[in-house]
């Protein structure tokens, strides 16, 4: 007669601790870490399978979490011209925030992201497309309606420092004593000067609360969230083809961040990255005494390959292979010989405190959650080393690889993707108009003769 209530009561006290089991916190060990941007909350969304497949504790958004401002079509004449050396309006408009709100619950309601939540602590930061507009910085006058709406999505407690602050940074510490990781993640629009002007990124109040932050308590991992690219700078090869949005188009703040380590001296500094819709790894030596990594996942869902028909795919992988870069980390681990991996994608995470030395493995993860790029690097590599030189991969050359800016590169080497593209469009026009030149002498020849006939 008892036997039902004593069973719901047994089912109850199971699902309770399993859900108190499964909860990420301050002292929980983490030993595996998602992180990912780009998601189009409009289109499918797969990858989530695969990111709860590899069971993080942990999830971070690093931006671009919902596509909320409005993309006009291209449209080169007419009236209204959105695209072109005559563009008389802008591409991309800001969403009502009522589109906002509806478009943050359609995100969170993805059954695949709603399980992630479920059992994994989710944290993040955004980009500009969730900050409101495309590529806007400080001078948006919609930031402050738009980080409430962001915040709420992230489900951030109402007593929450960040509801009261001028922009979203944040920083948590997990882990039991000496097997710590901190995870900062920064807000590179809120006080973000415009483009090309070499300005501020972070701005004067969150440098001092970053300050505060790398000289707090020591962590054996420190991961920086930034959502713009902080090692690599491709714009200085794919200019003037293109730009691209990171910290090396403002050289100052980026000395000074690596400057800020430096000074610090704080250990395991492992930075993460989204915005360019393609996932790698880049790495930088020279900087603050060891090694510097950026994993860059980009995108969960919008990616650089998928603009493109199947067959034409290749050529977005040999284009990538030809763009020079310095800091890429090219090694045997790569699906694709650039060591770039333009499809969509995950960055993972996955810390073996049992090793010794620990070791931390960095990985882009595919929509099958198969390893498209990964490197390997142990926690001893990641420690201040003052003014001693580096010893790494020297029998190859490669730490001295690792040291060379792109900017620095060479003419001929720097700009060789845009001379490759402007001979072939050349070539293609000159072409063209052979053809069109060939077809008006063969209809004026024909002409000719049949008036001759």
């Amino acid at each position: 007669m008892k036997l039902q209530p004593l069973l719901s009561f047994w089912w109850f006290w199971l699902l309770c601790t399993a859900a108190l089991a499964t909860e990420t916190t301050e002292d929980s060990l983490i030993t595996r870490i998602a992180f990912g941007s780009c998601a189009n909350q409009s289109a499918p969304q797969p990858i989530w399978d695969a990111i709860n497949k590899f069971d993080p504790q942990l999830f971070i958004w690093l931006g671009d979490n919902i596509y909320g401002d409005i993309r006009k079509p291209i449209r080169v004449i007419g009236k209204e011209r959105t695209f072109g050396p005559w563009r008389n309006s802008p591409r991309f408009v800001p969403s009502s925030e009522e589109e906002m709100k509806l478009r943050y619950a359609r995100a969170k309601a993805n059954p695949g992201y709603s399980r992630l939540q479920r059992k994994a602590k989710v944290i993040g930061t955004w980009d500009d497309h969730d900050y409101g507009l495309n590529d806007a910085g400080k001078e948006f006058d919609r930031k402050v309606i738009n980080q409430r709406l962001m915040l709420d999505f992230l489900n951030e407690p109402l007593d929450s420092p960040r509801r009261n602050q001028a922009g979203v940074y944040a920083s948590y510490t997990f882990g039991p004593p000496n097997r710590k990781v901190k995870v900062i993640v920064l807000d590179t629009r809120y006080h973000r000067d415009p483009l090309r002007s070499d300005g501020s990124i972070l701005g004067d109040t969150q440098w001092r609360w970053l300050g505060n932050e790398l000289r707090g308590p020591r962590s054996e991992i420190t991961i920086i969230g930034s959502s713009v690219q902080v090692i690599s700078n491709l714009s200085a090869t794919t200019g003037p083809l293109f730009y691209m949005e990171s910290w090396g188009r403002f050289p100052k703040e980026r000395k000074r961040l690596f400057q800020l380590i430096e000074d610090t001296k704080r250990n395991g500094v492992v930075f993460i990255s989204g915005d360019v819709h393609f996932g790698e790894i880049t790495r930088y030596d020279c900087a603050v005494g060891y090694p510097l990594y950026d994993v860059t996942s980009s995108g969960l869902v919008q990616s650089v390959e998928k603009v493109f028909p199947h067959p034409l795919r290749f050529i977005v992988r040999l284009l990538f292979w030809y763009t020079p870069s310095t800091m890429r980390v090219i090694n045997e681990n790569c699906k694709y010989r650039s060591c770039t991996y333009g499809q969509q994608n995950f960055g993972a995470i996955s810390i073996d405190w049992n090793a010794n030395p620990a070791t931390i493995r960095l990985e882009i993860r595919d929509v099958k959650g198969l390893t498209a790029l990964s490197t390997n690097v142990s926690l001893s590599e990641l420690q201040p080393r003052g003014s001693k030189p580096l010893t790494y991969e020297t029998t190859s050359g490669k730490s001295r690889r690792y040291c060379t800016l792109e900017a620095e590169l060479p003419g001929i080497t720097r700009y060789r993707l845009a001379v490759l593209i402007y001979f072939t469009i050349a070539v293609l026009a000159i072409a063209f108009v052979g053809l069109i030149i060939g077809a008006i002498l063969a209809i004026t020849a024909c002409v000719y003769k049949c008036k001759v006939d």
